[in-house]
């Protein structure tokens, strides 16, 4: 199966009035689901208790949340 990266770059027009400081570059990410048109058979699976802790039954369509916020109040 053919790796696409999860997340895309933008970048914004920035006006010469804006009022708030520039965001030159902004990502955002496409949901894995997007690049399978249809269930092919035969398609791995994770385990149980995998599918459980990943939230998806099928590893192909697995996508990793990486929080930008860093650490919160109730990470410590």
């Amino acid at each position: 199966m053919n790796v696409v990266k999860q997340t895309r770059d933008w970048y914004p027009f920035i006006g010469p009035f804006d009022p708030c400081p520039p965001i030159y570059v902004k990502t955002y990410y496409v949901p894995p689901n997007q690049y399978i048109p249809f269930q092919p058979m035969g398609l791995q699976q994770f385990s149980l208790q995998d599918a459980l802790r990943f939230g998806t039954l099928w590893p192909a369509l697995f996508s990793p949340y990486e929080s930008k916020c860093g650490k919160g109040a109730g990470n410590e």
